[in-house]
Formats: C-alpha cells, sequence, structure tokens
C-alpha cells in the first residue's frame, strides 16, 4: 500500500532540519570563500557533498515517499561531480587518458542528473506535449547561445587534444537538456511548494557553476579560482534541503495544469529564447559559415516548434470542447445522455417525419428500494448499483433507442414503434430485473416501476419534448403506487389526479395551524376527533384515538387518506403532527380538569416517521405534558412497523426517550407490515393494535381468528397490551373477548366525533381503570360455554354514520 507523507503537526512534517540544512550549507559558503586554506576549502565542499549524499538518502525513507530513485540517482551524481571536481585540479596537468580523469566521472554525473529529472516528471505524469513543446523552444534558444558562445570557441582551442575541446563544448549542450527538464517541470505544476523551488535553485547553481567554466574554457583554461566550484556547493545544500523538506513527496504527484495560452510567465521564458537568433545575428560581428548554419538552423527549428505548439493549442482547445460537451450532455457516473440532452432528442423524433401511425414513446423508470441499497451498503455501493442497471437497460433496449439516466435512480427510454413494441419493450425492461444483481458487496434483487407515455410522430400537434416526459413521469408515480415492478401508460385522468393532488397541497398550507399570541395554535379548518377505546368485557371507558380531520370550506370533508400522505411527501407532516399531539394533550388536559374522564383515562395519538426522525421531539412531547400538568402515564404514541423497520440511529433514540419520559407506545395497524417478534423485543414499545382486516373476518373466517390467537398470545408472552381496531358487530366483540383480546375499537360503540360530543357522550359513565402493560388476558370460555356478548352502551345511528375511524396525524 502506498506510503503517504506525514500530516503537518507531525514530527516528520516538520521543515525545521531543512531550514537547518540551508543555515550550514550558508555557513560552509563562507567558509569556502574565506579560503583560509586550500585543504579547509576541499574539506568544507567535500563534507557539504557528503552531507547532500546523506540528506537524498535519508529524506525520502523519513518522509515515507515511494518515490525514491529520482532521489537516488542525484546522490549518485553529487558522488561522481564531487569526485570529478576534486580530480580536475590534477587532471588538468596530465596527458592521455589521464586528462580525461574528471570527466569520465563529470559526464555520467550530468546523466545520472538527467535520468533523475526525467524520473520526477514521468511520477508526476507532467511529460506533455505542450510542456514540451514549450521547453524545446527556451532549449533550442539557450542551445544557440551554448554553441556559439562556448562550444565552438571551447572545441577550437588547439594547444590540447581533440577529445577534451569537444567535452569543453558538450558541458554546455547538457545544461541545455537540463533546461529543458526543469522547464518542463515549471509549465507542468500548479504546486510551487519549497522542495520545488530548492531543486530549480539546484539546477540554477549548476547551471551557473557551467557558464563560469565555459567562460574560462573559451581562453583553453579548464581550471580557475575556487570561486568557481562556490554554485555547485550551493547547488549540494539546496538540493539537501529539498529532500528533507516535507514537500517533497508532492514532486512525485500529478498535478498538471491545463492546456494554457500565451500566459505572462510563459512569455517571460519563450519570448527571450525566440529572440536568441536575432539578437545574435546582430551582436556576432564576425559570422563565419558555422555561426550562421547555427543560427538558421535553431531559427528554422523555433518556426516549426511554433507552428506544432499552434496546432497543438488548437487541438488541444478542441478536444475540452468535445470533452466538455460531452461531460454537459451525459451522466458522469453511466455515461448514458442526461436530461439536458435527452428533450432534444425527443423533440427532433417527434418532428421527424415517419412511416404511418409511428408513435414516439418515452419510459420513465424508477427504481424501488433504492434507498435500502444506500443505506445498507453505502453511495459507493448504490453507484455500482446505478452502473449494472445501466448496463443491463443498454443490453435490453434495442440500439436505436435512447436510454438515458435523468436522476438518482431514474432513467428514461425513448423509442419509436406502435403501441404493442411499446408495451412488449416495458415487459422486457421489467423482466430484465428479475435475475439478481452480482454486486462486489452481495447479490441485490431490485425491481422498477414504468411509466409510459407517447405521441404520433410528425403529427403536427404542439406537444413538446417537456409534455412527453412529463406525462411519463406522471404514469410512473401511477405504476409505483400500484405495487413494485409495475408499468402503466399514462392516460389524461391522471393529470386531473395529478392537479388535485395539488390543488389539495396548496389549501392544505392554507389550512395549517396558525400560532396565536399565548403560544398555542388554531386552525379554522383542521380539527381533531376522538374515537373512544374501551373494555370489550363491560364496554367501559379507557382511552380515546385522537384522529385529525379536515372540514375545506368548499370541498367539505376531505378524508385523512386523500391529504395525509401528501402531508407527508411534503414535509408538512411534522407542522400537523406537533399540532394534534399539543391539541390531544390539552383536551386530555381540560377533561380531567372538568371530570369528564377519570385519572386512568388515556389518549393516544398517532406519530408519524418524519416526526420520529426529529431530535427534538421528546423535548416538545416534555415541554407539552409540563405546560398542560398531564402526567406522561395517560398518553400513547401510536407509530407504524415500517418506523420498526426502517428505523435509524435517531429514531431509535427519539423513540428511547420518549420511553423513558414515562409514555406509552404502541404498534399501529399491528400484522398488515413485515410484523416480527424480533422488531417488539428490540424497541420499546408497550403494546399493538390489531388492524381492522384481521377483525373484520372474525365469526366467519378461520383463519382471521387464528392471526387474532397469535398475535394476542404472542403480546401477553411480551407484556405487551393489546387493542382490536374495527370492531363493528356484537359476534366481533364476543371472539375477540374469547381470544383473549382485553380493549377494542370501533363503530360498535361510536365513530370518530368532537371532543364537545365526545365528553357528553361519555362522561356519565363509569370509567374502568386502565389495564397496565403485561396484565394477564381474559381467559377463554370453558367449551361448549355460550359467549357472554357485552356490547356496552347503546350507540346512536347518528354517531355511527360520521364515517370510519381513520388515520390520525400519521
Amino acid at each position: 500500500m502506498p506510503r503517504t507523507a506525514s500530516p503537518p503537526d507531525s514530527p516528520a512534517a516538520s521543515t525545521l532540519p531543512a531550514r537547518l540544512y540551508v543555515a550550514g550549507g550558508l555557513l560552509a559558503a563562507i567558509l569556502y570563500v574565506a579560503d583560509v586554506s586550500q585543504l579547509l576549502s576541499g574539506l568544507t565542499f567535500i563534507v557539504v557533498a557528503v552531507a547532500g549524499v546523506v540528506a537524498l538518502v535519508v529524506g525520502p525513507r523519513w518522509h515515507r515517499t515511494e518515490l525514491r530513485n529520482p532521489w537516488t540517482l542525484l546522490a549518485a551524481a553529487i558522488v561522481v561531480f564531487t569526485a570529478g571536481a576534486l580530480l580536475r585540479p590534477w587532471a588538468s596537468f596530465q596527458t592521455g587518458v589521464a586528462e580525461l580523469a574528471a570527466d569520465m566521472f563529470t559526464v555520467p554525473g550530468y546523466l545520472l542528473m538527467l535520468l533523475s529529472l526525467t524520473g520526477l516528471l514521468r511520477a508526476r505524469r507532467a511529460i506533455e506535449k505542450h510542456a514540451v513543446i514549450d521547453g524545446l523552444i527556451v532549449c533550442v534558444g539557450m542551445a544557440i547561445v551554448s554553441i556559439l558562445l562556448f562550444a565552438v570557441p571551447a572545441a577550437s582551442i588547439s594547444d590540447r587534444s581533440a577529445v577534451v575541446s569537444a567535452l569543453a563544448g558538450v558541458y554546455p549542450l547538457f545544461d541545455t537538456v537540463l533546461v529543458l527538464l526543469v522547464v518542463n517541470l515549471a509549465f507542468t505544476t500548479a504546486a510551487r511548494r519549497p522542495s520545488y523551488l530548492l531543486l530549480v535553485a539546484t539546477m540554477t547553481g549548476v547551471l551557473i557553476g557551467d557558464v563560469a567554466y565555459a567562460i574560462i574554457g573559451r581562453t583553453g583554461h579548464l581550471t580557475g579560482s575556487p570561486l568557481l566550484d562556490l554554485p555547485f556547493l550551493f547547488s549540494f545544500a539546496f538540493i539537501g534541503a529539498a529532500a528533507l523538506h516535507p514537500s517533497m513527496v508532492e514532486l512525485g504527484r500529478a498535478t498538471p495544469l491545463p492546456v494554457q495560452a500565451w500566459s505572462w510567465p510563459r512569455l517571460m521564458l519563450i519570448v527571450p529564447a525566440l529572440a536568441v537568433p536575432f539578437l545574435l545575428t546582430v551582436l556576432l560581428p564576425d559570422k563565419n559559415v558555422v555561426h550562421r548554419a547555427v543560427i538558421a538552423i535553431g531559427g528554422v527549428a523555433m518556426v516549426v516548434l511554433l507552428l506544432v505548439r499552434a496546432v497543438s493549442a488548437v487541438q488541444a482547445y478542441a478536444a475540452a470542447q468535445r470533452l466538455y460537451q460531452h461531460q454537459a450532455t451525459h451522466d458522469a457516473l453511466t455515461q448514458l445522455p442526461n436530461r439536458t440532452m435527452l428533450p432534444e432528442q425527443v423533440g427532433k423524433l417527434l418532428r421527424a417525419p415517419a412511416a404511418p401511425g409511428a408513435m414516439v414513446w418515452v419510459f420513465f423508470l424508477d427504481l424501488d428500494g433504492f434507498k435500502r441499497v444506500n443505506d445498507s451498503w453505502g453511495h459507493a455501493a448504490g453507484d455500482q448499483l446505478i452502473v449494472e442497471v445501466a448496463r443491463r437497460l443498454r443490453t435490453v433496449v434495442p440500439a436505436p433507442a435512447t436510454v438515458a439516466r435523468v436522476g438518482g435512480d431514474e432513467f428514461v427510454m425513448v423509442d419509436v414503434g406502435s403501441r404493442d413494441a411499446a408495451v412488449a419493450l416495458a415487459e422486457r425492461v421489467l423482466d430484465c430485473f428479475g435475475a439478481p444483481l452480482s454486486m462486489p458487496f452481495a447479490q441485490v434483487v431490485i425491481t422498477a416501476s414504468v411509466g409510459i407515455a407517447g405521441r404520433p410522430v410528425d403529427a403536427g400537434t404542439q406537444v413538446t419534448a417537456d409534455d412527453l416526459m412529463r406525462e411519463a413521469d406522471t404514469a410512473m408515480y401511477q405504476a409505483k403506487s400500484e405495487g413494485p415492478g409495475k408499468w402503466t401508460m399514462f392516460d389524461s385522468s391522471m393529470h386531473q389526479r395529478v392537479r388535485e393532488r395539488v390543488d389539495i397541497e396548496v389549501d392544505l398550507r392554507k389550512a395549517l395551524p396558525a400560532e396565536t399570541s399565548d403560544g398555542s395554535a388554531v386552525s379554522p379548518q383542521l380539527h381533531l376527533a376522538y374515537q373512544p377505546i374501551v373494555e370489550l368485557r363491560t364496554g367501559g371507558l379507557l382511552g380515546a384515538e385522537a384522529l385529525i380531520r379536515w372540514n375545506h370550506p368548499t370541498r367539505g370533508a376531505i378524508p385523512p387518506g386523500a391529504f395525509i400522505p401528501i402531508a407527508e411527501d411534503t414535509g408538512l407532516i411534522a407542522k400537523i403532527g406537533r399540532w394534534v399531539l399539543r391539541e390531544s394533550v390539552r383536551q386530555l388536559a381540560e377533561w380531567r380538569r372538568t371530570g369528564t374522564v377519570t385519572d386512568d383515562f388515556w389518549v393516544s395519538v398517532n406519530v408519524s416517521p418524519r416526526q420520529l426522525r426529529d431530535p427534538h421531539l421528546p423535548d416538545v412531547l416534555a415541554s407539552t405534558l409540563t405546560d398542560y400538568g398531564v402526567p406522561p402515564r395517560v398518553v400513547v404514541l401510536e407509530i407504524t412497523e415500517s418506523v420498526m423497520i426502517d428505523a435509524s440511529a435517531v429514531t431509535d433514540e427519539v423513540l428511547r426517550q420518549m420511553r423513558e419520559l414515562g409514555v406509552r407506545i404502541v404498534v399501529d395497524d399491528f400484522g398488515t407490515g413485515y410484523s416480527a417478534l424480533g422488531y417488539l423485543r428490540r424497541h420499546p414499545v408497550t403494546g399493538v393494535k390489531i388492524d381492522r382486516a384481521f377483525v373484520r373476518g372474525l365469526g366467519v373466517d378461520a383463519e382471521d381468528e387464528e392471526i387474532v390467537r397469535a398475535v394476542t398470545a404472542m403480546s401477553s408472552a411480551l407484556g405487551l397490551t393489546v387493542v382490536a381496531e374495527g370492531v363493528e358487530t356484537p359476534t366481533q366483540q364476543g371472539v375477540l373477548a374469547e381470544l383473549g383480546v382485553v380493549m377494542g375499537q370501533g363503530m360498535l360503540w361510536s365513530a370518530p366525533i368532537g371532543p364537545a360530543r365526545f365528553g357528553e357522550r361519555w362522561s356519565a359513565l363509569r370509567s374502568v381503570p386502565a389495564l397496565p402493560p403485561g396484565s394477564p388476558v381474559v381467559p377463554s370460555r370453558a367449551a361448549g360455554t355460550p359467549a357472554t356478548v357485552l356490547s356496552g352502551p347503546p350507540t346512536p345511528a347518528a354517531w355511527r354514520g360520521q364515517g370510519q375511524d381513520g388515520a390520525g396525524a400519521s
């Protein structure tokens, strides 16, 4: 596994060693310039060189970078450079092969340095065409100067061997290649960190030192003042500090710049190089054939490079434009067309000529249960699933058709054909999800809902691509409402339902309770109705469920089933739920104050899943109970089974805190969802409410009776209370009592009614003490003994005609 640099605040990331190293190099330079003795100067030079080698070996390991070869090559270059510098004074007085002893070390030093810089460039993945061309332009300009001013004069010295003269002319060319590589680094990095700047300073020192030796080489001298070696001494200090600085790890990271125009930093390097041929043509008074040839060849090379650079810039710009256009019109994850590109393609198909009867079909697909994948395995797993879904769709959809991704888990397909062909394609698309999707993390089974909308091709209609996609989207939501894995064809009635939904949402926002000056909230349209919960054997009142009702000023009574799902989808349920909770507790406090109910009477309030994701809900509930002086034990919160199935850490904590307050928590509509004993044991529930779907068949359907028996037995074993919902007949009441169910709720006793009528109806009755959680259930009657049906107080027909007991705020 690649190692990375230490964090900035760690000891390994300290810049102190690099600073101390530079300070030591400056001190050594002072000693070297002082020239106290030839021995001390020589030892100083050797010590700095050895220290540089040690820094180049230790630094990469200390900063834990795997890019060590370029630094090792630089260390080897310092070793051979130092050997060459020490041998040069001696070799200058020798003849034959000994005369080349210093060059035998110096030339490999240049080669090692060139390999090191090339290694850094390759590690940065920074060898790019435009940067190489810009570097070559600068390199050619410097090469012309080196050849004419240094190489030619040095090579023309006649009183020494031809090999020595040739090498004296080659060294400036080595420098031009070094300049090319350093310029390439400069043109391909966006980071100017200390290690990079120290590396540039190192190469600058080498260049200055070589130029100084090239100047004396024009006169035939190979050695001179010790000051000529001072730039090399500084280079050894700079390169060692570069290896010790923490930013050295970034020299091997890819940080290339995008293709750029002729920016000022580049022009400052390139323009002087371009001016070299013209300046030398003017400044060299005596130009021989060699001079003219070098200037001509260099000038032509620069012109060619400029042309190549211009072509490269145009090509790079065109490629960038194509890339940007593709990114703007395609999904980055699947590379399918996106929502930006799709309307244009649909519009072209609508306007294109086609065979008679042909239609443009838009299929809007949404994955069912995709959120569970993200929640279970994370968003990276969700992305992998989306890629696999895209692959399957491209496989099953015919080639001429378009497949696009327009949202997180939403895809759109566009095809031209008959209605039968569209239906067949929808079936194939749904069938492709039949086999599990093989993901690296698991085998995933997922379904999709598809909405279909079509319009005739070139029919002269005013329909737009957006209209067609909106209709397909509407049909998809209709398909999703019918259950997972379905497709639905759009029809005009769906538009009416959508408009109806929008109108209800708008009116519901207007009907929301408004806060008054005393902190309470009132609504002229929303109110609460209460349905009694009784003891089955006697019909005595135990509690009541608070149920929200909406009396629209023009539409009349709107059932909860019509507006509660909209409130859930839009988030309005949170505000409505808080109002229902506070109003229920306020009404209970009023009944307790007036003696309408006993101290054991409780109110049951529905709490939506969205409310349970609010970490402030326990505080809101505690504050409400305190404000109205109601003890927590007489408040029951009803949750749905889905809350337990899809519970999050926040939901679990909210449930735990509310249970610690002392309120009771029951599971509403138990048995219709994913009922499981494990869920009941993991969550702090105190009871369940058997759904009316199982109560309806009691006395007629033996299977329903067995289900109720099993739920009752399980709840008794767990110490949970049981309330049967939807009790409408004395027969159902009798069977429930026989099965051990203690409490019931339904039209047999009363429909949900307003608080005033509830008080009138039940205040004169004796309430039976509430059974605490875990109370024993009523034993079954002995075999052969007729059941005694106690139906409770008579219920006027008018009360029964006020509607079924419906959903509350959830």
